[in-house]
Protein backbone atom coordinates (compact mmCIF):
# COMPACT_ATOMS: atom_id res chain seq x y z
CA UNK A 1 0.00 0.00 0.00
CA UNK A 2 1.20 3.73 -1.08
CA UNK A 3 2.87 5.60 2.49
CA UNK A 4 0.60 8.20 1.09
CA UNK A 5 -2.27 6.40 1.25
CA UNK A 6 -1.71 4.69 4.93
CA UNK A 7 -1.08 8.74 6.06
CA UNK A 8 -4.62 9.82 4.48
CA UNK A 9 -6.55 6.93 4.22
CA UNK A 10 -8.89 8.73 6.79
CA UNK A 11 -9.33 11.68 4.95
CA UNK A 12 -9.80 10.05 1.48
CA UNK A 13 -12.63 8.00 2.94
CA UNK A 14 -14.56 10.86 4.96
CA UNK A 15 -14.29 12.63 1.61
CA UNK A 16 -15.93 9.43 -0.65
CA UNK A 17 -18.28 9.29 2.77
CA UNK A 18 -19.14 13.15 1.68
CA UNK A 19 -19.99 12.32 -1.79
CA UNK A 20 -22.35 9.40 -1.53
CA UNK A 21 -23.96 10.37 1.73
CA UNK A 22 -24.80 13.49 -0.39
CA UNK A 23 -25.85 11.29 -3.65
CA UNK A 24 -28.39 9.37 -1.15
CA UNK A 25 -29.53 12.73 0.28
CA UNK A 26 -30.41 13.78 -3.11
CA UNK A 27 -32.09 10.59 -4.40
CA UNK A 28 -32.66 8.76 -1.15
CA UNK A 29 -33.75 10.18 1.51
CA UNK A 30 -33.06 13.80 2.87
CA UNK A 31 -32.44 11.75 6.33
CA UNK A 32 -28.48 11.10 4.58
CA UNK A 33 -28.07 15.69 4.02
CA UNK A 34 -27.05 15.13 7.86
CA UNK A 35 -24.13 12.60 7.95
CA UNK A 36 -23.29 14.29 4.46
CA UNK A 37 -22.83 17.81 5.96
CA UNK A 38 -20.93 15.99 9.08
CA UNK A 39 -18.46 14.60 6.52
CA UNK A 40 -18.40 17.65 4.75
CA UNK A 41 -16.95 19.48 7.54
CA UNK A 42 -14.76 16.64 8.18
CA UNK A 43 -13.49 16.95 4.65
CA UNK A 44 -12.82 21.22 5.50
CA UNK A 45 -11.20 20.14 8.44
CA UNK A 46 -8.72 18.00 6.56
CA UNK A 47 -8.18 20.91 3.78
CA UNK A 48 -7.01 23.06 6.70
CA UNK A 49 -4.59 20.53 8.00
CA UNK A 50 -2.88 20.02 4.70
CA UNK A 51 -2.68 23.78 3.85
CA UNK A 52 -1.96 25.06 7.74
CA UNK A 53 2.09 25.21 9.00
CA UNK A 54 2.25 25.11 12.39
CA UNK A 55 1.23 21.09 13.42
CA UNK A 56 3.42 18.41 11.09
CA UNK A 57 1.12 15.65 12.34
CA UNK A 58 -2.33 17.58 10.90
CA UNK A 59 0.14 17.84 7.50
CA UNK A 60 0.89 13.96 8.01
CA UNK A 61 -2.26 13.01 8.98
CA UNK A 62 -5.29 15.16 7.73
CA UNK A 63 -8.33 14.44 10.55
CA UNK A 64 -7.35 12.00 12.26
CA UNK A 65 -3.96 13.68 13.28
CA UNK A 66 -6.60 16.10 15.42
CA UNK A 67 -7.57 13.06 17.95
CA UNK A 68 -3.87 13.97 19.27
CA UNK A 69 -4.64 17.06 20.56
CA UNK A 70 -8.53 16.39 20.92
CA UNK A 71 -7.24 14.51 23.70
CA UNK A 72 -4.99 16.19 24.86
CA UNK A 73 -7.65 18.67 25.94
CA UNK A 74 -10.30 16.63 26.73
CA UNK A 75 -8.61 14.19 29.29
CA UNK A 76 -5.29 14.78 30.30
CA UNK A 77 -4.76 11.22 31.69
CA UNK A 78 -4.87 9.94 27.43
CA UNK A 79 -2.08 12.45 26.94
CA UNK A 80 0.40 11.14 23.98
CA UNK A 81 0.68 8.21 24.48
CA UNK A 82 -2.51 7.84 25.71
CA UNK A 83 -2.13 5.74 28.67
CA UNK A 84 0.99 7.39 30.35
CA UNK A 85 0.78 9.27 33.45
CA UNK A 86 2.62 12.79 33.76
CA UNK A 87 5.50 12.20 35.12
CA UNK A 88 6.81 8.81 33.42
CA UNK A 89 10.13 9.61 32.61
CA UNK A 90 11.46 7.02 29.69
CA UNK A 91 12.75 8.13 28.34
CA UNK A 92 11.52 11.58 28.65
CA UNK A 93 7.76 12.28 30.81
CA UNK A 94 4.96 14.14 29.40
CA UNK A 95 5.81 17.23 32.02
CA UNK A 96 9.49 17.72 30.06
CA UNK A 97 8.30 17.56 26.51
CA UNK A 98 5.68 19.70 27.57
CA UNK A 99 7.76 22.38 29.06
CA UNK A 100 9.46 23.00 25.81
CA UNK A 101 6.75 22.50 23.65
CA UNK A 102 5.36 25.21 26.00
CA UNK A 103 8.40 27.74 25.66
CA UNK A 104 9.36 26.70 22.05
CA UNK A 105 5.48 28.14 21.47
CA UNK A 106 6.17 31.01 23.46
CA UNK A 107 3.13 29.68 25.74
CA UNK A 108 3.04 30.31 29.84
CA UNK A 109 5.16 27.32 31.24
CA UNK A 110 3.50 27.88 34.73
CA UNK A 111 1.89 25.28 37.17
CA UNK A 112 -0.81 26.84 39.27
CA UNK A 113 -1.00 24.02 41.94
CA UNK A 114 2.63 23.02 42.76
CA UNK A 115 4.87 20.66 41.83
CA UNK A 116 3.79 16.97 40.29
CA UNK A 117 6.82 15.32 41.77
CA UNK A 118 7.01 13.32 44.73
CA UNK A 119 9.14 15.31 46.36
CA UNK A 120 9.93 12.86 49.32
CA UNK A 121 11.13 10.15 46.62
CA UNK A 122 14.23 8.86 46.79
CA UNK A 123 16.47 10.96 43.70
CA UNK A 124 14.21 13.90 43.66
CA UNK A 125 16.60 16.87 43.25
CA UNK A 126 16.38 20.34 44.15
CA UNK A 127 18.43 23.57 44.03
CA UNK A 128 19.39 25.50 47.63
CA UNK A 129 18.04 28.84 47.14
CA UNK A 130 19.39 32.19 48.89
CA UNK A 131 18.39 34.66 51.42
CA UNK A 132 20.39 37.21 49.13
CA UNK A 133 18.83 36.39 46.00
CA UNK A 134 20.06 38.30 42.60
CA UNK A 135 18.63 39.67 39.35
CA UNK A 136 20.66 38.34 36.05
CA UNK A 137 20.07 41.33 33.91
CA UNK A 138 20.93 39.27 30.64
CA UNK A 139 20.28 35.76 29.94
CA UNK A 140 22.82 35.29 27.38
CA UNK A 141 25.17 33.14 28.79
CA UNK A 142 28.47 32.88 27.04
CA UNK A 143 31.80 31.09 27.31
CA UNK A 144 34.88 31.78 25.43
CA UNK A 145 36.36 28.63 24.16
CA UNK A 146 40.00 28.70 22.32
CA UNK A 147 43.36 27.76 24.40
CA UNK A 148 46.29 29.23 24.74
CA UNK A 149 47.50 27.62 20.99
CA UNK A 150 44.10 28.83 19.43
CA UNK A 151 43.48 32.01 17.57
CA UNK A 152 40.17 31.96 16.79
CA UNK A 153 38.46 31.55 20.08
CA UNK A 154 34.37 30.94 19.80
CA UNK A 155 32.27 32.99 22.37
CA UNK A 156 30.08 30.12 22.35
CA UNK A 157 26.22 30.00 24.47
CA UNK A 158 26.25 27.51 27.39
CA UNK A 159 23.03 25.95 25.64
CA UNK A 160 23.49 24.57 22.08
CA UNK A 161 22.47 21.66 19.60
CA UNK A 162 23.99 18.94 20.35
CA UNK A 163 25.65 16.00 17.31
CA UNK A 164 22.69 15.15 15.02
CA UNK A 165 23.96 14.15 11.56
CA UNK A 166 21.72 14.92 8.34
CA UNK A 167 20.74 11.27 7.43
CA UNK A 168 19.23 10.64 10.65
CA UNK A 169 17.41 14.02 10.31
CA UNK A 170 15.40 15.03 7.42
CA UNK A 171 16.36 17.72 5.69
CA UNK A 172 13.85 20.58 6.79
CA UNK A 173 14.78 19.41 10.40
CA UNK A 174 18.70 20.45 9.82
CA UNK A 175 17.01 23.48 7.65
CA UNK A 176 15.11 24.45 11.11
CA UNK A 177 17.76 23.72 13.37
CA UNK A 178 20.19 25.94 11.89
CA UNK A 179 18.01 28.67 11.13
CA UNK A 180 17.21 28.81 14.60
CA UNK A 181 20.08 28.76 15.93
CA UNK A 182 21.24 31.50 13.34
CA UNK A 183 18.25 33.40 14.90
CA UNK A 184 19.06 32.72 18.47
CA UNK A 185 22.93 32.98 18.07
CA UNK A 186 24.12 29.45 19.43
CA UNK A 187 25.75 26.66 17.94
CA UNK A 188 24.56 23.63 15.61
CA UNK A 189 26.67 20.39 16.09
CA UNK A 190 26.51 18.73 12.26
CA UNK A 191 26.73 15.33 13.85
CA UNK A 192 28.97 12.89 12.45
CA UNK A 193 27.35 13.02 8.88
CA UNK A 194 29.60 15.53 7.39
CA UNK A 195 28.53 19.19 6.61
CA UNK A 196 25.62 18.83 4.26
CA UNK A 197 24.44 21.98 2.41
CA UNK A 198 21.28 21.74 4.86
CA UNK A 199 23.96 23.10 7.35
CA UNK A 200 24.90 25.86 5.14
CA UNK A 201 21.87 27.26 3.64
CA UNK A 202 21.08 29.69 6.93
CA UNK A 203 24.13 30.81 8.25
CA UNK A 204 23.71 29.43 11.89
CA UNK A 205 26.83 28.89 13.53
CA UNK A 206 28.24 25.09 13.47
CA UNK A 207 30.11 22.96 15.36
CA UNK A 208 31.80 20.07 12.83
CA UNK A 209 31.84 16.78 14.73
CA UNK A 210 34.49 14.63 12.43
CA UNK A 211 33.51 10.34 13.14
CA UNK A 212 36.07 7.43 12.32
CA UNK A 213 34.70 7.48 8.91
CA UNK A 214 35.68 10.75 8.11
CA UNK A 215 32.92 11.94 6.66
CA UNK A 216 33.09 15.38 4.95
CA UNK A 217 36.93 14.69 4.87
CA UNK A 218 38.14 11.32 3.71
CA UNK A 219 39.72 10.52 0.68
CA UNK A 220 36.99 8.24 -0.80
CA UNK A 221 38.50 5.23 0.66
CA UNK A 222 37.79 5.85 4.38
CA UNK A 223 40.88 7.94 5.25
CA UNK A 224 41.52 11.64 6.58
CA UNK A 225 42.06 13.93 3.82
CA UNK A 226 43.76 17.39 4.86
CA UNK A 227 42.09 18.66 1.77
CA UNK A 228 38.81 17.90 2.06
CA UNK A 229 39.00 19.13 5.82
CA UNK A 230 40.92 22.43 5.27
CA UNK A 231 37.71 23.40 2.44
CA UNK A 232 34.97 23.01 5.19
CA UNK A 233 37.21 23.89 7.91
CA UNK A 234 38.29 27.43 7.11
CA UNK A 235 34.08 28.24 6.79
CA UNK A 236 33.08 31.42 8.49
CA UNK A 237 30.21 29.56 9.73
CA UNK A 238 32.38 26.28 10.69
CA UNK A 239 33.09 27.92 14.93
CA UNK A 240 35.22 24.73 16.45
CA UNK A 241 36.06 21.33 15.24
CA UNK A 242 34.86 18.27 17.57
CA UNK A 243 36.90 14.63 17.10
CA UNK A 244 34.01 12.07 17.98
CA UNK A 245 35.87 9.57 19.76
CA UNK A 246 32.83 7.74 20.65
CA UNK A 247 29.33 8.96 21.27
CA UNK A 248 26.55 7.79 24.59
CA UNK A 249 24.12 6.12 22.23
CA UNK A 250 26.69 3.60 21.14
CA UNK A 251 29.54 3.97 22.11
CA UNK A 252 32.50 1.32 21.28
CA UNK A 253 30.15 0.29 18.20
CA UNK A 254 30.59 1.85 14.59
CA UNK A 255 27.47 1.46 12.45
CA UNK A 256 26.58 1.06 8.21
CA UNK A 257 24.24 3.25 6.99
CA UNK A 258 22.61 0.24 3.90
CA UNK A 259 23.19 1.30 1.19
CA UNK A 260 19.51 1.89 0.13
CA UNK A 261 19.33 4.73 2.62
CA UNK A 262 22.66 6.78 1.26
CA UNK A 263 20.88 8.86 -1.01
CA UNK A 264 22.50 10.91 -3.33
CA UNK A 265 22.22 14.02 -0.96
CA UNK A 266 23.43 12.17 1.56
CA UNK A 267 26.65 10.30 -0.31
CA UNK A 268 27.51 14.22 -1.01
CA UNK A 269 27.77 15.65 2.68
CA UNK A 270 29.77 12.27 3.56
CA UNK A 271 31.28 12.12 0.46
CA UNK A 272 31.25 8.77 -0.61
CA UNK A 273 29.05 6.91 -3.24
CA UNK A 274 25.98 6.94 -3.51
CA UNK A 275 23.47 3.63 -3.00
CA UNK A 276 26.37 1.67 -1.19
CA UNK A 277 27.05 0.82 1.78
CA UNK A 278 27.95 3.37 4.10
CA UNK A 279 30.57 2.06 7.21
CA UNK A 280 31.78 4.06 10.04
CA UNK A 281 34.45 1.92 11.96
CA UNK A 282 34.89 1.35 15.47
CA UNK A 283 37.64 3.43 16.01
CA UNK A 284 40.05 5.78 14.20
CA UNK A 285 42.41 5.58 11.40
CA UNK A 286 44.09 8.74 11.57
CA UNK A 287 45.16 8.34 15.25
CA UNK A 288 46.03 5.15 17.70
CA UNK A 289 47.23 5.98 20.71
CA UNK A 290 46.63 8.84 23.04
CA UNK A 291 49.69 10.81 22.09
CA UNK A 292 48.84 10.73 18.31
CA UNK A 293 45.16 11.82 18.99
CA UNK A 294 47.48 14.82 20.83
CA UNK A 295 49.20 15.08 17.38
CA UNK A 296 46.33 15.13 15.37
CA UNK A 297 44.72 17.93 17.32
CA UNK A 298 47.70 19.89 16.65
CA UNK A 299 46.72 19.14 12.70
CA UNK A 300 43.57 20.17 12.41
CA UNK A 301 44.11 23.37 14.47
CA UNK A 302 46.52 24.48 11.73
CA UNK A 303 44.55 23.01 9.02
CA UNK A 304 41.25 25.27 10.30
CA UNK A 305 43.35 27.99 10.53
CA UNK A 306 43.78 28.13 14.74
CA UNK A 307 39.74 27.22 15.66
CA UNK A 308 39.58 25.59 18.82
CA UNK A 309 39.89 21.92 18.30
CA UNK A 310 38.84 19.03 21.26
CA UNK A 311 36.93 15.63 21.14
CA UNK A 312 33.78 14.50 22.52
CA UNK A 313 33.65 10.58 24.17
CA UNK A 314 31.37 8.37 26.12
CA UNK A 315 33.69 7.19 29.34
CA UNK A 316 34.25 3.60 29.27
CA UNK A 317 37.17 2.09 30.85
CA UNK A 318 38.83 5.05 33.02
CA UNK A 319 42.27 3.97 31.98
CA UNK A 320 41.72 4.90 28.29
CA UNK A 321 40.68 8.73 29.64
CA UNK A 322 43.37 8.67 32.05
CA UNK A 323 45.73 7.47 29.45
CA UNK A 324 44.54 10.96 27.31
CA UNK A 325 45.03 12.87 30.43
CA UNK A 326 48.50 11.52 30.98
CA UNK A 327 48.94 12.19 26.89
CA UNK A 328 48.52 16.18 27.62
CA UNK A 329 51.18 16.06 30.03
CA UNK A 330 53.89 14.51 28.16
CA UNK A 331 53.23 15.91 24.97
CA UNK A 332 52.03 19.30 26.14
CA UNK A 333 49.41 19.86 23.99
CA UNK A 334 45.50 20.51 25.04
CA UNK A 335 42.21 20.22 23.47
CA UNK A 336 40.55 23.79 23.15
CA UNK A 337 37.60 21.62 24.97
CA UNK A 338 36.37 18.27 26.02
CA UNK A 339 32.01 17.00 25.40
CA UNK A 340 31.21 14.34 27.55
CA UNK A 341 28.49 12.31 26.45
CA UNK A 342 26.52 10.30 28.80
CA UNK A 343 25.02 6.57 28.35
CA UNK A 344 21.92 8.11 28.41
CA UNK A 345 22.43 9.09 24.83
CA UNK A 346 19.13 8.34 22.06
CA UNK A 347 19.97 9.41 18.59
CA UNK A 348 22.26 6.43 17.74
CA UNK A 349 20.73 3.61 16.04
CA UNK A 350 22.27 0.49 17.98
CA UNK A 351 21.34 -2.93 19.49
CA UNK A 352 19.31 -2.59 23.10
CA UNK A 353 22.17 -4.03 25.00
CA UNK A 354 24.49 -1.02 23.84
CA UNK A 355 21.60 1.59 24.93
CA UNK A 356 20.68 -0.03 27.87
CA UNK A 357 24.01 -1.95 29.68
CA UNK A 358 27.53 0.28 27.71
CA UNK A 359 28.74 3.56 28.97
CA UNK A 360 29.12 5.74 32.14
CA UNK A 361 26.35 7.81 32.65
CA UNK A 362 26.44 11.29 32.15
CA UNK A 363 27.14 12.55 35.88
CA UNK A 364 30.08 10.09 36.99
CA UNK A 365 31.53 10.35 33.29
CA UNK A 366 31.54 14.43 33.77
CA UNK A 367 32.49 14.32 37.18
CA UNK A 368 35.62 11.86 36.65
CA UNK A 369 36.80 14.12 33.34
CA UNK A 370 36.37 17.39 35.67
CA UNK A 371 38.27 16.10 38.78
CA UNK A 372 41.18 14.36 36.35
CA UNK A 373 41.52 18.19 34.63
CA UNK A 374 41.72 19.69 38.08
CA UNK A 375 43.94 17.12 39.19
CA UNK A 376 46.75 17.65 36.47
CA UNK A 377 45.72 21.13 36.93
CA UNK A 378 44.92 21.38 33.27
CA UNK A 379 41.06 22.43 34.12
CA UNK A 380 41.61 25.87 33.36
CA UNK A 381 43.18 25.43 30.21
CA UNK A 382 40.02 22.92 28.74
CA UNK A 383 36.62 23.61 28.31
CA UNK A 384 34.08 21.08 29.24
CA UNK A 385 30.13 20.50 27.14
CA UNK A 386 28.12 17.71 28.34
CA UNK A 387 25.14 15.92 26.64
CA UNK A 388 22.54 13.36 27.62
CA UNK A 389 18.75 14.07 28.90
CA UNK A 390 19.36 17.75 29.33
CA UNK A 391 16.29 19.02 28.39
CA UNK A 392 15.39 21.74 31.59
CA UNK A 393 16.75 24.78 32.92
CA UNK A 394 17.11 22.44 36.38
CA UNK A 395 18.91 20.05 33.61
CA UNK A 396 21.57 22.40 32.92
CA UNK A 397 21.93 23.98 36.29
CA UNK A 398 22.53 20.09 37.78
CA UNK A 399 25.19 19.29 34.84
CA UNK A 400 26.90 22.90 34.99
CA UNK A 401 27.19 22.50 38.77
CA UNK A 402 29.09 19.11 38.13
CA UNK A 403 31.64 20.64 36.39
CA UNK A 404 30.34 21.60 32.70
CA UNK A 405 30.95 24.85 31.03
CA UNK A 406 28.17 24.38 28.78
CA UNK A 407 25.26 22.15 27.52
CA UNK A 408 24.47 20.41 24.58
CA UNK A 409 20.67 19.03 23.99
CA UNK A 410 19.69 16.74 21.25
CA UNK A 411 16.26 15.77 21.79
CA UNK A 412 15.12 19.18 23.77
CA UNK A 413 15.64 20.69 20.04
CA UNK A 414 14.11 17.45 18.28
CA UNK A 415 10.99 18.55 20.55
CA UNK A 416 11.03 22.01 19.78
CA UNK A 417 10.35 21.24 15.88
CA UNK A 418 7.90 18.99 16.39
CA UNK A 419 9.11 15.59 17.77
CA UNK A 420 6.45 13.69 19.99
CA UNK A 421 8.53 10.92 21.00
CA UNK A 422 6.73 8.53 18.42
CA UNK A 423 10.56 5.94 18.60
CA UNK A 424 10.01 5.66 15.02
CA UNK A 425 13.67 7.28 14.30
CA UNK A 426 14.53 4.65 12.42
CA UNK A 427 12.01 3.67 10.43
CA UNK A 428 11.94 6.39 8.07
CA UNK A 429 8.27 6.81 9.22
CA UNK A 430 8.74 9.49 11.63
CA UNK A 431 5.07 11.16 12.06
CA UNK A 432 6.55 14.47 12.19
CA UNK A 433 9.33 14.78 9.84
CA UNK A 434 11.91 15.08 12.00
CA UNK A 435 14.02 11.83 11.21
CA UNK A 436 12.81 11.36 7.98
CA UNK A 437 14.07 10.96 4.28
CA UNK A 438 11.18 10.60 3.06
CA UNK A 439 10.26 13.94 0.69
CA UNK A 440 6.16 13.87 1.46
CA UNK A 441 6.53 13.46 5.46
CA UNK A 442 9.12 16.23 5.60
CA UNK A 443 7.17 18.23 3.58
CA UNK A 444 4.84 18.63 7.25
CA UNK A 445 7.74 20.45 9.10
CA UNK A 446 8.02 23.99 8.05
CA UNK A 447 11.40 25.53 8.21
CA UNK A 448 9.77 28.75 8.91
CA UNK A 449 7.60 28.30 11.62
CA UNK A 450 9.62 25.37 13.54
CA UNK A 451 13.25 27.87 13.42
CA UNK A 452 11.95 30.16 15.49
CA UNK A 453 10.44 27.71 18.04
CA UNK A 454 14.21 26.37 17.92
CA UNK A 455 15.29 29.97 19.29
CA UNK A 456 12.05 30.40 21.40
CA UNK A 457 13.35 27.10 23.00
CA UNK A 458 16.64 28.53 23.80
CA UNK A 459 16.02 31.09 25.07
CA UNK A 460 13.31 30.80 27.30
CA UNK A 461 15.46 28.03 28.76
CA UNK A 462 18.11 30.36 29.42
CA UNK A 463 15.76 33.04 30.94
CA UNK A 464 14.51 29.76 33.03
CA UNK A 465 17.91 29.11 34.41
CA UNK A 466 18.90 33.14 35.39
CA UNK A 467 15.90 32.52 37.21
CA UNK A 468 17.34 29.75 38.99
CA UNK A 469 20.49 31.44 39.35
CA UNK A 470 18.90 34.29 40.87
CA UNK A 471 16.84 32.26 43.32
CA UNK A 472 20.45 30.76 44.37
CA UNK A 473 21.98 33.86 45.01
CA UNK A 474 24.48 33.92 41.45
CA UNK A 475 24.98 36.07 38.32
CA UNK A 476 26.40 33.08 36.09
CA UNK A 477 26.10 29.32 35.02
CA UNK A 478 30.19 29.30 36.05
CA UNK A 479 29.34 30.14 39.37
CA UNK A 480 27.54 26.90 40.03
CA UNK A 481 28.70 24.41 42.45
CA UNK A 482 27.68 21.18 43.55
CA UNK A 483 26.61 22.06 47.28
CA UNK A 484 24.12 24.16 45.42
CA UNK A 485 22.61 20.99 44.08
CA UNK A 486 20.98 18.51 46.65
CA UNK A 487 19.24 15.25 46.31
CA UNK A 488 17.55 12.61 48.87
CA UNK A 489 19.35 9.35 48.18
CA UNK A 490 18.19 5.68 49.10
CA UNK A 491 18.99 5.86 52.47
CA UNK A 492 16.28 8.40 52.72
CA UNK A 493 19.17 11.19 53.65
CA UNK A 494 19.11 14.43 51.96
CA UNK A 495 22.92 15.16 50.63
CA UNK A 496 24.32 17.91 48.30
CA UNK A 497 26.14 16.90 44.88
CA UNK A 498 29.72 17.79 47.00
CA UNK A 499 29.04 15.06 49.45
CA UNK A 500 28.57 12.69 46.34
CA UNK A 501 31.29 13.65 43.94
CA UNK A 502 33.91 15.18 46.29
CA UNK A 503 36.25 17.72 44.10
CA UNK A 504 40.41 16.95 44.03
CA UNK A 505 42.37 19.88 45.06
CA UNK A 506 44.32 21.37 41.79
CA UNK A 507 47.28 19.04 40.99
CA UNK A 508 46.45 16.40 43.69
CA UNK A 509 47.40 13.75 40.67
CA UNK A 510 50.80 15.03 40.26
CA UNK A 511 51.27 14.84 43.49
CA UNK A 512 50.46 11.25 43.77
CA UNK A 513 47.88 11.54 46.13
CA UNK A 514 44.74 9.21 45.54
CA UNK A 515 42.24 9.75 47.80
CA UNK A 516 39.32 7.46 44.89
CA UNK A 517 39.25 4.91 44.65
CA UNK A 518 39.20 4.99 40.61
CA UNK A 519 42.07 7.27 40.53
CA UNK A 520 43.79 4.83 42.58
CA UNK A 521 43.84 1.47 40.94
CA UNK A 522 43.43 2.97 37.43
CA UNK A 523 45.53 6.19 37.03
CA UNK A 524 48.61 4.17 37.46
CA UNK A 525 47.38 1.39 34.92
CA UNK A 526 47.44 4.46 32.19
CA UNK A 527 50.36 5.10 29.87
CA UNK A 528 50.65 8.00 27.30
CA UNK A 529 51.64 5.96 24.21
CA UNK A 530 49.13 3.43 24.87
CA UNK A 531 45.20 2.81 25.63
CA UNK A 532 45.94 -0.23 26.68
CA UNK A 533 46.49 -0.41 30.34
CA UNK A 534 49.98 -0.97 31.58
CA UNK A 535 48.64 -4.13 33.75
CA UNK A 536 45.07 -5.53 34.64
CA UNK A 537 42.97 -4.02 36.80
CA UNK A 538 42.44 -7.68 38.85
CA UNK A 539 46.44 -7.18 39.31
CA UNK A 540 45.63 -3.50 40.57
CA UNK A 541 43.22 -4.96 42.93
CA UNK A 542 45.25 -7.55 44.39
CA UNK A 543 48.60 -5.58 44.69
CA UNK A 544 50.35 -7.65 42.09
CA UNK A 545 50.32 -4.70 39.40
CA UNK A 546 54.14 -4.33 39.18
CA UNK A 547 54.63 -7.88 38.76
CA UNK A 548 52.11 -7.83 36.09
CA UNK A 549 53.93 -4.88 33.67
CA UNK A 550 54.91 -6.39 30.09
CA UNK A 551 58.14 -7.30 29.84
CA UNK A 552 58.99 -4.39 26.94
CA UNK A 553 57.41 -1.77 29.47
CA UNK A 554 59.50 1.51 29.54
CA UNK A 555 61.65 2.14 32.52
CA UNK A 556 59.21 5.33 33.31
CA UNK A 557 56.06 2.98 33.10
CA UNK A 558 57.77 0.60 35.30
CA UNK A 559 57.97 2.74 37.93
CA UNK A 560 54.82 4.42 37.52
CA UNK A 561 53.32 0.99 38.02
CA UNK A 562 55.27 0.33 41.15
CA UNK A 563 53.82 3.98 42.62
CA UNK A 564 50.49 2.26 41.72
CA UNK A 565 51.21 -0.40 43.69
CA UNK A 566 52.38 1.49 46.45
CA UNK A 567 48.68 4.03 46.62
CA UNK A 568 46.68 0.45 46.23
Amino acid sequence: MSPLLTRYTAFYVIITATVVFLVLGIFASAAWLLPAALCAALTAVGVMDLRQTRHAIRRNYPVIGNLRFLFEYIRPEMRQYFFEDDTTSQPFSRVDRSLVYQRAKRQIDKRPFGTQRDVYQIGYEWINHSMEPTHPEDCDFRITVGGPDCSQPYSLSVLNISAMSFGALSANAVRALNKGAELGGFAHDTGEGGVSRYHLEHGGDLIWNIGSGYFGCNDGKGTFSEEKFAEYATRDNVKMIEIKLSQGAKPGHGGILPGPKVTPEIAAARGVPAWQDCNSPAQHSAFTTPVELMDFIVRLRALSGGKPVGFKLCIGHPWEWFAIAKAMLKTGVTPDFIVVDGAEGGTGAAPIEFVDHVGTPLREALRLVHNTLVGIGLRERIKLGASGKIISAFDMARILALGADWCNSARGFMFAIGCIQAQACHTGKCPTGVTTQDPKRQEALVVGDKSVRVASFHRNTLQALAELLGAAGLRHPGELRPHHIATRTPGGEVRVLAALFPDLEKGELLQGKFRNTIFRTAWPMARAESFSPLYSLSAALSGNAASSLPPDASEANRAEGREGTQAV
